[in-house]
Order: C-alpha cells, then structure tokens, then sequence
C-alpha cells in the first residue's frame, strides 16, 4: 500500500466488527456504534476502518446511521497487523479500585498478547462469582476500546481471575515465565541483551508486590526473578515498563 494511501486509512475511524468482513458485503454494526457515528455526525456515504479482531482490516463506506443501527458496505481489506514479534502475557496481581483498567489498556497499546489477571496473597480486592464474570467481560471491552484506539487488529485476550497458586501448577508452554522482583540481582535490561526475542510471561504482584513465599513457589516451579533496575516501581507501572523494555530490545517500537 503506497504511503498516501496508508495515511488515509489511519485517520479514518475505527471500529472493532465480530463477524466476516468480505468485500462487497454489508454488514450491521453494533448499537454502541451506530450511536456514536450518529452522536459524530457521521453520514452515509463516508468512510472508516473496521477489524474483527482476526488479523488486518478493511475500509468500508457507510450505508445508513441511525441513533441505534448502522451499517457499512466493505470496499477493501488490508493485511496490516501492528503486533509485536513474540508473544508477552501479562500474569499481573490484582490491584485495587480502578487500576487493572489503566493496566489493561496500556497493555494492549504496548503490544500484550494476553492478560492473566491473579489473586495473589496481597490483592486487596476479592472478586468471585458474578462480581468476577462482570470484571471480566469489562476488561474485555477495554481491550476492544484500546484496539480501536491504538490501530491494533488482533484482540488480547484477558483470562478469567485465578488464584495465584493454582495458576503456578499449569503448564507454562513455550513462554518463559518472568517474575519481577526487587529481591533479583539481575534484571529485565540485562537479561533481554543476552537472550533472542522468545514468548515471556511477566508476573507482576498487586500493591506490596507478591509475598516472598509466593516468589519462592514462582521460582521453585521455574520462573526467572529479575529486578526492574535500583527504583521501586508500583504495580501499575511495572509490568508496562516491561513490556516497553522487551518491545525495546527485542524489536516492536
């Protein structure tokens, strides 16, 4: 794609659109989304950028706005993908009040593939049952909202809540498991110098950071402690530093 052409397409608007976006098809766009193109002013006949969450993204022309419907009529696809060159999750400990919504979203504009979000010893907040469900699929939408925002076509994925312990003993496949701990002597920096870009998990405690039993059984089942460098960093702040550290090293930014 020429770059006057790319340039067009990146300030159209963007939508994410769960269903088959073939070209010369129609498709009905969500409620949420008819309202804010009618809240924009949007008309039929202008033009934006709708992704299914599957890899790239297609130009599309809208067909009717109303308060509650809308649709588009597909133009063209483009295999555009703004991912990150190896797979990160982000196993973060619960935090308190409204922070795992900053956390999740700057994630995904940095690149996270998936977000496991914990209930480790410190967590202040308990959820469970339908007070979980709901967190979660709000997360989930965040995750939409960011990609939308951040030109990302792929979706993260945000795990249902786990119990800190009972995550430990799942396997943890070909990504290796990173724990951040001041307690390390050596860290994150160093570490991605010395080592090809690979599939990571971060491990990042809630407020006070993870107990030092729980480091103990993170390394006992075969984590890698390393610290973030000489300052103490606050829970939502440390595993978006990493992420940063990783894409810088290891390609991405």
């Amino acid at each position: 794609m020429a770059a006057s052409q790319q340039s067009i397409w990146s300030f159209m608007p963007r939508f994410y659109c769960p269903q088959p976006l073939l070209a010369g098809t129609t498709v009905d766009l969500a409620e949420a989304v008819a309202h804010h193109l009618h809240v924009v002013r949007q008309q039929p006949g202008d033009e934006l950028v709708l992704f299914n969450g599957e890899g790239g993204q297609v130009r599309a022309r809208l067909v009717e706005v109303g308060k509650r419907r809308a649709s588009a009529e597909v133009i063209a696809h483009e295999a555009a993908d703004a991912e990150l060159p190896f797979r990160v999750t982000l196993a973060q400990g619960l935090p308190e009040g409204s922070k795992m919504d900053w956390i999740v979203e700057k994630a995904v504009e940095l690149g996270v593939s998936a977000v496991q979000p914990l209930a480790a010893r410190r967590s202040v907040v308990k959820l469970a049952g339908e007070r979980a469900d709901k967190r979660l699929a709000h997360w989930q939408a965040v995750v939409v909202s960011a990609s939308e925002q951040c030109g990302r076509n792929r979706l993260a994925e945000v795990a249902p809540l786990q119990e800190f312990g009972r995550w430990l003993t799942e396997p943890a496949g070909a990504a290796v498991r990173i724990l951040l701990s001041p307690r390390a002597d050596a860290s994150l920096a160093q570490w991605t110098k010395t080592t090809p870009p690979r599939d990571v998990t971060i491990m990042v405690g809630p407020e006070g950071g993870f107990s030092a039993e729980e480091e103990d059984a993170a390394i006992a089942a075969g984590a890698l402690p390393l610290s973030m460098g000489p300052r103490v960093l606050r829970t939502e702040t440390a595993g978006l530093a990493a992420l940063a550290i990783l894409a810088a090293g290891w390609g991405g930014i």
